[in-house]
């Protein structure tokens, strides 16, 4: 039902809810959806968690993903997925937008928007997407500051750290970094940017009971690997960070270049949701049903054609 029935809003924190999907079995598949829309589709087919990637928020802004955008910015995005889906929603939490006061305000801020967790990476601004070249990492011994400032200030929200120190510093720089965040409280460890399968399962031998996320976004420098190869290798979770927004700014490309070139959207029709799937979607009735001044919608069938 429409998140506006009290009586149907979960009653644990979503920190909770999180937790309790990881102690299941299984690997934790988590989709981008960094959109109300988004969240709804996804819960749609069956996913009970969700990834909110901060290069999809910045990308949709029209901005690159290099630590330009804002707690608030993020919070806007929290707040529209979960009140759309009610499903925990792992968040990009970049580098904390400062140090330990400003991730400690980071993680008020989100765990008040509605999020479950949130990963925070080992970089200095000006940031760069962990599959990229030449990011510059911060002190092991600044990051661990920062996860213990993130630990001090959640209540509930799961504390993942990630590292991208296995591009310049090898595997045994990387397991010491996870390693340090895990004793500054992290709760789970997101080794970004590995390009084997030799590299993640040693990488998951030597966390041994570590809860590690794996990365599986297109065009980066990760192999495929399905959600099975990754539990398999020995993951808890797994993202697709950028999955919905690329297939869609390509269908968005598609469209603008059939309208600019024939004049209409005629061509295009039968690659849309139709007004009644997204009505559906979007539980439009439902809400309509909860206030008797209005009259309900008859959705139109068909497409008026040119005779």
């Amino acid at each position: 039902m429409p998140y506006v029935i009290a009586d149907d809003l979960p009653e644990a924190p979503a920190g909770q809810r999180f937790r309790a999907l990881l102690e299941r079995p299984g690997i934790l598949r988590m989709p981008g959806a960094h959109l109300g829309i988004a969240g709804l589709l996804a819960k749609q087919a069956g996913f009970e968690a969700l990834y909110m990637s901060g290069a999809a928020m910045s990308a949709t802004m029209g901005l690159p993903d290099l630590g330009m955008i804002t707690v608030d910015d993020v919070a806007w995005h929290i707040r529209q997925v979960v009140r759309a889906t009610q499903l925990p929603v792992l968040v990009d939490g970049d580098t904390g937008y400062g140090e330990a006061l400003n991730v400690m305000h980071m993680v008020r801020s989100f765990e008040e928007a509605g999020a479950a967790a949130v990963h925070l990476e080992d970089q200095l601004l000006p940031k760069k997407c962990g599959h990229l070249n030449d990011k510059k990492l911060a002190d092991a011994r600044d990051m661990a500051a920062k996860v213990a400032a993130a630990r001090k200030a959640r209540r509930h929200l799961v504390i993942i750290a990630r590292t991208d120190a296995a591009a310049s510093e090898g595997m045994d720089g990387a397991v010491a970094r996870a390693r340090l965040y895990l004793e500054a409280g992290a709760d789970a460890i997101f080794p970004e940017a590995l390009t084997t399968r030799e590299m993640f399962e040693e990488f998951a031998r030597r966390m041994p009971g570590v809860k590690l996320l794996a990365n599986m976004t297109e065009f980066g420098r990760t192999p495929f690997f399905t959600a099975g190869e990754f539990e398999a290798m020995g993951y808890a979770m797994v993202i697709w960070p950028v999955s919905h927004l690329r297939i869609a700014a390509k269908a968005m490309e598609e469209l603008y270049a059939a309208i600019a070139r024939e004049g209409g959207t005629h061509t295009m029709v039968g690659r849309m949701q139709t007004r009644a799937d997204l009505y559906k979607t979007i539980a439009y009735h439902d809400y309509e049903a909860l206030d008797s001044t209005l009259v309900k919608t008859i959705v139109p069938e068909g497409m008026p054609q040119n005779r």
